[in-house]
């Protein structure tokens, strides 16, 4: 397989993950994969993966989960473009203050979908909407590993 194509075959696997069918009990406790794998991808190689992947990824995700199109598309494009201007830096932090980091842009993420949502289509507010963001949270050091010895053994740039 070529190299270039493990990227996108990386934001293909959080995609699939975004919709596999999980448990109902569960299902609020679901990590946001991509914004996960954007964000990684971002602070790792931020000339090849930008604020233009996250805005088609997130198109392709409104599209998978039949939300209004756009409403992640700018969710992951805001959460990305902040993590491209700090990349430098992110880079530097440890995995603790990375976690840190992940979880406010996670926050966020999940804020301007509710806040779109409620614009939208009149949802209100829940607490459940907070589950997401410890789960992706404690799931950063992992796939940070993962997706670093992937990157360094088949030596991307």
């Amino acid at each position: 397989m070529n190299k270039r194509y493990v990227i996108y075959m990386t934001l293909f696997i959080a995609l699939v993950l975004e919709v596999l069918p999980m448990p109902l009990n569960l299902v609020v406790y679901r990590p946001e994969w991509l914004l996960l794998v954007l964000i990684y991808w971002n602070i790792a190689l931020p000339q090849r993966v930008n604020i233009g992947i996250a805005f088609i990824c997130g198109i392709i995700l409104d599209i998978l989960l039949g939300n209004s199109l756009g409403l992640n598309s700018l969710a992951l494009v805001i959460s990305v473009y902040i993590s491209s201007l700090h990349y430098q830096r992110l880079r530097n932090y440890s995995i603790w203050q990375q976690m840190a980091i992940l979880g406010l842009l996670c926050a966020l993420y999940n804020l301007i979908i509710f806040w779109l949502q409620h614009w939208l289509t009149d949802v209100l507010f829940q607490f459940t909407y907070f589950w997401p963001i410890l789960t992706t949270v404690f799931l950063w050091p992992w796939l940070f590993w993962l997706l670093r010895k992937i990157r360094r053994q088949l030596d991307l740039k």
